[in-house]
């Protein structure tokens, strides 16, 4: 007789398109599996990213560097008596200051964004931002082209968008800059932009009384 075309294989199995069946049965499996794993690999990286985005978002992209003091510096600015409290009080409530512009005191709950502010901002609010090691930086200038040169100065400094509150101030004499830090001030005619960067470098994020910024041990609170 003649031989079967089909014939059985030791074992039972039909040789020929039987057996490719049964590889075919096999393969997409494996190849969910693949794609199980892909998704858990995705998964995974997509948190780790986030928490990344999270943990950079209070800084709004500025430079973290601090700067190189907690206390003052013999000649970067001129040390300032503090005042005897720190509380926080309320919004309705003005405080009196014992300087002009003010490096200490009581202050309100709500400190300022870093940022420029033409319009102004309050000594009760920026007080704040002082405590929490913030630089913050008043103006009484008489020309757009100084305002300018002064705008161009603090954002030529990536620690400013960390660390820095610029805002008129008309309690100043015309023509002036003054620089605060927690019990330190520093008071110039026109801008000096070598001042400016030598006072951030010296105290942002670092003389201010509150440093509760989680993993920064003796550092402030960025604004």
């Amino acid at each position: 007789m003649p031989e079967s075309r089909h014939r059985r294989r030791p074992g039972g199995r039909t040789a020929g398109r039987g057996a490719t069946d049964a590889g075919l049965s096999i393969r997409p499996k494996k190849k969910k599996t693949n794609y199980l794993l892909l998704g858990v690999f995705l998964v995974i990286a997509l948190l780790v990213i986030g928490s990344f985005g999270l943990t950079t978002i209070p800084w709004r992209g500025g430079d973290l560097r601090v700067g190189k003091s907690d206390k003052y510096v013999e000649g970067v600015g001129v040390s300032q008596a503090l005042m005897p409290t720190a509380n926080h009080l309320p919004e309705s409530q003005t405080i009196q200051y014992t300087t002009t512009p003010p490096t200490s005191g009581d202050h309100w709950a709500r400190w300022a964004d870093c940022g420029f502010y033409p319009d102004g901002l309050p000594d009760e609010r920026v007080v704040h931002n002082l405590e929490h090691s913030n630089i913050v930086i008043s103006y009484n200038l008489t020309s757009p082209e100084e305002v300018e040169a002064l705008r161009q100065a603090v954002d030529s400094l990536g620690m400013s968008r960390a660390w820095g509150v610029t805002r008129y101030y008309d309690k100043l004499a015309p023509g002036t800059v003054a620089l605060a830090g927690w019990g330190v001030l520093d008071t110039m005619q026109g801008v000096d932009r070598d001042r400016i960067k030598k006072f951030f470098e010296t105290y942002a994020g670092k003389i201010g009384p509150e440093k509760n910024q989680p993993g920064m041990k003796g550092v402030g609170i960025p604004c």
